[in-house]
């Protein structure tokens, strides 16, 4: 900036990088082979699914396709900073007004390609934890395909020679196959889910705050344009002399403090479920903990220790029940303590009390 006044002359971290380290800078910052131009974005996005196993072939043209992402959004950081800085220096043989709102506007959209540039690194940790689950799947591919390899030559023999000693051994060693495979598939299964989970937390998390401080940076900026003066004036007329710039510094200094003291947990925008998805996701989070917890049967075969609520079978004529349930183990009575009995004959003991 031509002006000495910057919200870049200082560098202390902000309460959002205390409360949560930036990452380190981007891989994709450096190392280019084919530049920046599309050609390197289609070399990549092409040839990232020719090569390596088809189990990983979907996710390597994932994570190649977001590099061609990174790499662009690098580009806009680059050029919104080279643009800050032009339009301070087209505003600067402007009158004093324009002069001074166009310089703090250059500030504020610089400080817009430094978040950019910020947000790439974040980026990045989603698209390196998204390649995790790519080695994962690289990894579990060869014992599918020993698997596959195997089951192939039973076939084969089982067709050609049906009496071949080799289909026991080859039965053997399908089913260690088998066993390898089936570690190896729970192992993708459960690793897959929690760096998916993971990996969309970083790039949500990052691209929570860093449109959540553009659009900061965006309010202050609509405050500088009331600083000019935009009543017309006759030919010949002179505007009144320009007494903004302390105010202009005090926008700028106000915004570089909301840009520092922001954290996540003060974000202006908290996306609200309505009632029919909070229940939805209340009862698949429910389920969840339910399966992983186990069912809890301990309360289901409860012992009676009250001894006194036992009645003998002589003194159930004189014992007085008002209007209460039975208790369940009265309920919980087989067919066989029916009057019948399983065979339609009456039930020893009942004799007696239906006599009396």
């Amino acid at each position: 900036m031509h002006r000495t006044y910057s919200m870049r002359q200082t560098r202390a971290p902000t309460a959002s990088q205390i409360q949560n380290p930036p990452p380190p800078p981007s891989s994709t910052k450096s190392g280019r082979l084919f530049g920046r131009g599309g050609f390197g974005h289609a070399l990549r996005r092409n040839a990232a699914g020719a090569f390596g196993p088809d189990l990983a072939k979907k996710l390597t043209q994932l994570v190649k396709m977001e590099k061609n992402v990174m790499r662009s959004l690098e580009l806009v950081a680059k050029e919104r900073m080279e643009v800050a800085q032009q339009l301070s220096l087209w505003g600067e043989a402007g009158d004093e007004d324009v002069s001074d709102v166009t310089d703090k506007l250059g500030v504020l959209i610089y400080e817009i390609g430094e978040l950019e540039d910020q947000y790439v690194d974040r980026y990045d940790q989603y698209r390196v934890t998204m390649k995790s689950i790519r080695n994962i799947e690289a990894s579990v591919q060869p014992s599918r395909d020993r698997k596959q390899k195997i089951a192939d030559q039973i076939a084969q023999l089982k067709y050609k020679e049906p009496n071949s000693p080799k289909i026991v051994v080859l039965e053997q060693e399908l089913v260690r196959a088998e066993a390898e495979s089936l570690v190896a598939e729970a192992q993708l299964s459960n690793i897959t889910r929690e760096k998916l989970k993971a990996a969309y937390a970083y790039q949500f998390d990052a691209l929570q705050e860093h449109c959540e401080k553009v659009a900061i940076i965006a309010g202050y900026g609509k405050h500088l344009l009331e600083l000019i003066d935009d009543t017309p004036v006759t030919p010949g007329e002179t505007r009144a002399a320009y007494d903004g710039y302390e105010a202009s510094k005090a926008i700028i200094q106000d915004c570089e403090d909301a840009l520092t003291n922001w954290v996540s947990s003060n974000a202006a925008v908290n996306p609200k479920l309505s009632t029919r998805a909070r229940t939805l996701s209340m009862r698949r989070r429910n389920n969840i903990k339910a399966r992983s917890e186990g069912l809890d049967l301990s309360g289901q075969d409860v012992p009676l220790n009250d001894r006194e609520s036992w009645v003998a079978a002589g003194e159930h004529r004189s014992h007085e029940y008002e209007d209460e349930e039975e208790p369940e183990d009265d309920q919980a009575h087989s067919v066989l303590d029916s009057d019948s009995g399983l065979n339609g004959e009456q039930h020893r003991g009942r004799a007696p009390e239906m006599a009396a």
